[in-house]
């Protein structure tokens, strides 16, 4: 149960911990940054198809010039011919020439100044992104500064995931050595009191046997030898 509740505690911290790093604002910032990018280049898209339709007017305006020239040229001539009507078909068409001129214009005017407008916001937007994208670099940088030093402080003080399951790890291998030298102790006691046998002995049961009769008989004789040479001192004292 114990070592259940232990992983179970770990999969929770580091599911934990993985939903709380999902957004990393770093991510989030390039994300903005892509996004502003974007944006500045559909403007300059806008910009150069405005630049294509004015300089496309600006031909047909050029062409339609070309011909109020021409136009005018040939109602001279029909009049020096004395063809009034095919010099009024000429200025009739001179005149729709220049109602369309002045049409494109217009338009080229318009489409000049959608232009100037357009090219504002894209030195605003260009100066605006630029700043951002600093700015974006700053902060990445700081964070990661202060990622680090979370990590390191985490790591000094052990209050991090990773040294936390290095201490438990300790904290058990010094339990686990505890108990086998709890364990070890123990054996010896009962191998020394003889209440187990010492399978890894050079001594069988009878080597033991004589050599605790050969311990006795030590004894015995020491016995005897300190009586004997307490017997003469107490016989004088006795006098």
């Amino acid at each position: 149960m114990g070592l259940m509740n232990r992983m179970t505690t770990i999969v929770k911290a580091k599911l934990t911990r993985l939903l709380e790093g999902a957004e990393d604002p770093r991510e989030t910032l390039d994300y903005s940054y892509q996004k502003q990018l974007e944006m500045l280049q559909n403007v300059k898209r806008g910009i150069a198809d405005v630049v294509t339709s004015r300089r496309r007017l600006e031909l047909q305006a050029a062409r339609l010039q070309e011909n109020l020239a021409k136009l005018d040229g040939q109602a001279r001539q029909a009049l020096a011919a004395g063809r009034e009507d095919l010099a009024r078909l000429a200025l009739t068409r001179k005149q729709a020439a220049q109602i369309q001129l002045q049409g494109l214009a217009t338009q080229i005017d318009d489409l000049g100044k959608e232009q100037e407008k357009l090219t504002g916001a894209e030195v605003r937007l260009s100066t605006k992104v630029e700043s951002f994208r600093t700015r974006k670099e700053v902060i990445k940088a700081q964070y990661s500064a202060a990622e680090a030093q979370v990590r390191i402080g985490e790591a000094v003080t052990g209050i991090s995931e990773e040294m936390a399951d290095v201490g438990m790890s300790i904290e058990r291998a010094e339990d686990k050595t505890e108990q086998l030298r709890a364990r070890a102790g123990a054996i010896d006691e009962l191998v020394a009191a003889g209440t187990l046998e010492d399978f890894t002995g050079g001594q069988d049961e009878v080597e033991r046997e004589l050599a605790k009769i050969q311990a006795t008989t030590g004894v015995e004789q020491e016995l005897a030898a300190l009586k004997q040479q307490m017997a003469p001192k107490q016989l004088k004292e006795g006098k």
